[in-house]
């Protein structure tokens, strides 16, 4: 497929379609015009001369004859290459698609080339943009798919200028039309944005196009299509270092990553991680993709990271690295320039701390730490120690490789303490040996010069063996800690996935807040079109106007708000949305901890809860919503088949209760005895219809509502069953066959409610059963139970349908496709079975891989009560 893009019409794609397909047909490709709209242009209409031409379909629409692109025509001729115009074309109402562009997805699929037109304004994307530029608005769209699909697209393209100039010499539309269309749409500022849209959409597809092959051929060395800044941040002075790159990028209207990298082992000052934190935020703030990597080698990962992200220009701040290391080349700018390649590095603004090595700064850091004294204590204990163990070892044998004993104890230092134990360990070590082990002993000088070689070999040793076990430790308990905080995350995860409400995940969530991260923490969600706070833990009373102002600003602009940030910023909460990819749905609230600052730890723990905590919100409310749609929708079922039961079971015993009436009010005494009798034992019989109705609606109202009230008598099963036999045959004319088992034990219920259960029962068989056999009714002692059974010979039910008939109003229906009776009298035998302590169910087929069987199970009374 290939798409000419045009602009605006009038630019010449249809003239550079056709002098296209005059190219491809001298070439010797079978050619065909599916569909061409030359619009009257002289100039497109002498291309078509000798084309072959493919015949319209004729279709009639709203009284006239139109004519269409014929897709079956074209589908049997199947050319080598089909030109089909105007691609957002709405088809005639009859046609196999509605749209032409579904017309070319049939055609691509049966192996036909295609060439096709499209103006901008007709994209799915930029149809509202186009209306907001031109005032007009667009109707025909076509997906964006369509043209990232394309193999190719040709953008057409002429000045505003010219098109104006082509307009008004009526090389577009006709001369009326034309002189409409130069004072609204083509204007020079419209088609100026329309030009810009259509190149700027043909860019992004070419870039899509130009990393999809760099993916797909593995090429890591960036293509300069087009520029994309990359910033390292670290130092002191990284705002002042973001802000510059900001300023390169819009220069050079590029996009740009800010990045910071810190050792996986690392734990830096929190003054550096606040900077850190704050220049991220303020990339973020102008523009720029914001990265945080652990690394050991820096420039191998920030160098394997660009060319990932097709990064043409790497910024850095200078170095303050030492002479030595600037000699050695070991500072992070002289690296990257070294190892960069084809990537430009800018190195820009005042040196920075972030690289090199500052031997001042390392010193005040190794002095400064809170456990210095600490780690000195343990140090000297642990050279004690060693020094004791190597004075026992001497006077018992002369040893030769004694200082084994103080490298000892600079390992457990370093294993214990860290690296600065473990030097301090060493240097007390190199001090206690040579006093006590050197010749001469208890001074400090060495006598031979081999002793002293020996003794700075063993310092070097010392120090490297201490600070590479020293590292070791700390990049395992760095280790440890990020466990520790997946596997909270993963726990936090789980118990939110379960949560039932979104009030038991903002539960879950400040619980977790608290307990992992140590702060006081509140969560706000919608409620009654305003914020309420949910839950919070320990107890907090954050209904004050400022942190009410400040929590809705938060929902609404969904940006953090309260402490430390720009807007309330004297508040002791800090307050950030709840956003998930559906809309806000609430306001986590989070007291600002002791030391007035956040560690990039609980910064990234922080915002994991926040991200977490939104979905999980959201997936409550939706399932929320879920549940409450399906109960909507199960009561519109229900008042269906209530309105359909109440047209068809109301009116029905009505209009013969109102036909006899009318026939013995009008016709009186000139119709026979017999045939008046009739039409009184009609309504008499009707009414008793109706009132049976009725009685069930009742019924099944009380059940509903809790107010059926039940006698606990004694009762007697097998005359219940007589009784509502007997009432059967004076209501239907019909008899039941009767079996009741001798010894039958009573029951403790309500024997009239009992007799109705069996009367419904009984008029569902004669209902369901057929008019060639009477239903049967066994009564029967079970263990310690007693079972009515009632069962008929008719057609039985579908086995999905055994469950679903003891519902309200579900009538399974017969073969004649008649559904009698409303629905509700087994839903009534079923509440009052259950009010009895008892259970209902059915069986089919029952007899004969035929009819149904309803089983009562209703448990008998004691024994012993029976007996007396």
């Amino acid at each position: 497929m290939r798409v000419f893009l045009g602009a605006a019409p009038g630019v010449g794609k249809t003239f550079a379609i056709l002098q296209g397909a005059r190219r491809k047909l001298a070439e010797g490709v079978d050619v065909v015009l599916g569909l061409v709209e030359t619009h009257g242009r002289k100039e497109t209409v002498e291309l078509l001369s000798g084309l072959p031409i493919l015949p319209r379909r004729k279709v009639e629409y709203q009284g006239r004859i139109i004519e269409e692109f014929d897709i079956d025509a074209a589908l049997a001729r199947k050319p080598g290459l089909l030109i089909l115009d105007e691609l957002a074309h709405s088809n005639a109402p009859d046609s196999r698609h509605p749209k032409r562009w579904q017309d070319l997805e049939e055609l691509l699929d049966s192996g036909i080339d295609v060439w096709t037109a499209l103006n901008v304004q007709h994209l799915e994307s930029l149809a509202d943009v186009v209306s907001k530029i031109t005032g007009v608005q667009v109707r025909e769209t076509v997906p964006d798919v369509v043209i990232q699909e394309a193999e190719e697209v040709v953008v057409v393209d002429i000045t505003p200028d010219e098109l104006i100039a082509r307009l008004k010499d009526g090389k577009v539309y006709l001369p009326e039309t034309a002189t409409r269309a130069s004072q609204n749409f083509f204007t020079p500022g419209n088609l100026t944005a329309l030009r810009e849209l259509a190149l700027r959409r043909t860019a992004e597809r070419v870039d899509d196009q130009v990393n999809e092959y760099r993916r797909q051929k593995a090429i890591d060395d960036p293509w300069e299509t087009s520029e994309r800044l990359l910033v390292c941040i670290g130092g002191d002075d990284s705002e002042n270092l973001v802000r510059k790159t900001s300023r390169m990028a819009s220069g050079l209207n590029a996009t740009w990553i800010a990045v910071h990298l810190e050792r996986a082992d690392s734990s830096g000052s929190s003054g550096h991680d606040v900077k850190v934190s704050s220049a991220l935020a303020l990339a973020g703030t102008l523009g720029a993709e914001t990265i945080r990597i652990s690394s050991q080698d820096f420039v191998a990962d920030l160098l394997r990271l660009a060319r990932r992200e097709n990064v043409t220009q790497i910024v850095a701040g200078r170095s303050r690295a030492s002479g030595l290391a600037k000699l050695l080349g070991r500072s992070l700018p002289d690296q990257l320039v070294s190892r960069a390649g084809d990537i430009s590095v800018h190195l820009v603004g005042e040196p920075s701390a972030a690289d090199g090595l500052n031997l001042q700064a390392i010193a005040a850091g190794f002095f400064r730490k809170r456990q210095f004294a600490s780690d000195l204590a343990f140090a000297l204990a642990s050279v004690a120690v060693a020094l004791f163990v190597a004075q026992a070892l001497s006077t018992w044998q002369k040893l030769p490789n004694i200082s084994m004993i103080f490298l000892a104890a600079v390992l457990v230092c370093a294993t214990y303490r860290g690296t600065r134990a473990a030097i301090l360990a060493a240097v007390a070590s190199f001090f206690a040996y040579n006093f006590f082990f050197i010749e001469p002993i208890h001074t400090f000088t060495v006598a031979e010069p081999h002793e002293l070689l020996a003794l700075m070999v063993y310092l070097a040793v010392a120090v490297l063996t201490g600070s590479l076990a020293g590292n070791l430790r700390q990049q395992r308990l760095a280790a440890q800690s990020r466990t520790l905080s997946t596997l909270s995350l993963y726990e936090f995860s789980r118990k939110i996935s379960a949560a039932p409400t979104d009030e038991d995940v903002a539960l879950i969530a400040v619980s977790h807040v608290h307990m992992s991260i140590g702060l006081n923490c509140s969560i706000f969600l919608a409620r009654n079109e305003g914020l309420s706070v949910i839950a919070s833990w320990p107890p907090s009373d954050l209904n004050g106007p400022a942190e009410t102002s400040a929590a809705r600003w938060a929902f609404e602009k969904l940006e953090p708000s309260g402490w430390r940030t720009g807007t309330l910023p004297n508040l002791r909460f800090q307050f950030r949305p709840l956003v998930s990819p559906r809309a806000c749905v609430g306001v986590l609230a989070f007291e600002s901890p002791a030391q007035q600052e956040l560690s990039p730890e609980t910064e990234s723990a922080l915002a994991s809860i926040v991200e977490l905590t939104a979905i999980a919100v959201d997936r409550a409310v939706l399932v929320k919503e879920a549940v409450k749609a399906a109960a909507l929708e199960q009561n519109e079922i229900v008042r269906e088949a209530l309105l359909a039961s109440l047209s068809h079971d109301l009116r029905t015993p009505l209009a013969s209760i109102t036909g006899a009436a009318s026939t013995l009010r009008e016709l009186g005494a000139r119709i026979s005895v017999e045939h008046r009798d009739e039409l009184v034992a009609s309504i008499e019989q009707e009414a008793a219809r109706l009132s049976r109705f009725v009685t069930n609606m009742l019924e099944i109202s009380r059940i509903e509502s809790g107010a059926l009230k039940l006698k606990r008598d004694w009762v007697d099963v097998g005359d219940v069953v007589r009784v509502a036999a007997e009432r059967v045959n004076r209501t239907f004319g019909r008899q039941p066959r009767i079996s009741i088992s001798d010894g039958l034990p009573f029951i403790r219920g309500d024997a009239n409610l009992l007799e109705q259960v069996v009367f419904n029962l009984l008029d569902n068989a004669y209902k369901y059963g057929g008019d060639d056999s009477d239903p049967i009714v066994h009564a029967r002692p079970d263990g310690a139970d007693v079972l009515i059974t009632v069962t008929d010979s008719g057609e039985g039910v579908k086995p999905e349908h055994l469950d679903r008939i003891f519902e309200k109003f579900f009538r399974s229906g017969r073969a004649d496709g008649r559904s009698p009776g409303t629905g509700l009298g087994l839903a009534i035998c079923r509440g009052i079975i259950e009010a009895m302590g008892g259970t209902i169910s059915a069986q089919s087929p029952a007899v004969r891989r035929r009819g149904t069987r309803l089983i009562v199970r209703l448990p008998a009374a004691h024994p012993e009560l029976n007996a007396a």
